[in-house]
């Protein structure tokens, strides 16, 4: 290309100006540069193989075992926790139908004499316990007529739990509680399962939070 001439207005002088010269190519250089050196980062993806992708698919396994899992005892507990529930307390109501099989025979038929201020003998005391237990049972296993099993049963904890007061002394010696006190204490549990079954015979239902 033929270099070009500019006249300066000032003097007379001529300036030629070059173009640049254009230097050539180094293919050894280039040959040292990696070919993905200027990937876009937008376009670069995680490692699908290797321990941290292994990681991941168990993890993201993981999780859905917990939803899934989490799913079932939303659907299943609160049903599974009153057919046990009516399972105990059928199975408690019935031994009392047969004198002398039930352990609590004795601790029932003081407990309903003191609470009817003994206008209700102790035979009488111990067939209307294995009535109302068995019912009880019964409403909570077939789910039929529910909400009149679940009020028996809260008039039926009061009973139940009714010992701890009127036999305070005897439960409760110096040396600790006896067999007989931690027989009923164990019975705050059926009064909380009873809560559970009566909220969700109300219409209350466990929701997963997201």
């Amino acid at each position: 290309m033929p270099a070009l001439s500019l006249k300066s207005r000032s003097a007379s002088r001529t300036t030629r100006y070059a173009p640049p010269t254009k230097l050539a190519a180094d293919p050894a250089a280039d040959a040292l540069v990696p070919a993905n050196t200027w990937t876009d980062a937008t376009t670069s993806t995680l490692p699908t193989t290797g321990p941290s992708a292994l990681v991941r698919r168990w993890r993201s396994r993981g999780e859905r075992a917990v939803d899934t899992l989490a799913e079932i005892l939303a659907r299943y507990s609160i049903t599974a926790l009153r057919v046990a529930l009516g399972l105990v307390f059928l199975g408690f109501g019935v031994l009392k139908f047969f004198p002398g099989v039930s352990p609590a025979e004795d601790l029932a038929q003081r407990t309903v004499g003191e609470l009817t201020l003994h206008l209700v003998g102790p035979s009488a005391a111990l067939l209307m316990t294995a009535v109302i237990e068995t019912v009880i049972g019964l409403t909570l296993l077939t789910g039929r007529f529910l909400r009149t099993g679940l009020v028996l049963l809260a008039v039926a904890l009061v009973g139940i739990m009714s010992p701890l007061v009127l036999f305070f002394d005897e439960l409760f010696p110096a040396g600790g509680p006896t067999l007989t006190a931690q027989y009923v204490l164990k019975d705050v549990i059926l009064a909380a399962a009873g809560a559970v079954v009566g909220a969700w015979a109300l219409g209350a239902r466990l929701r997963r939070d997201a």
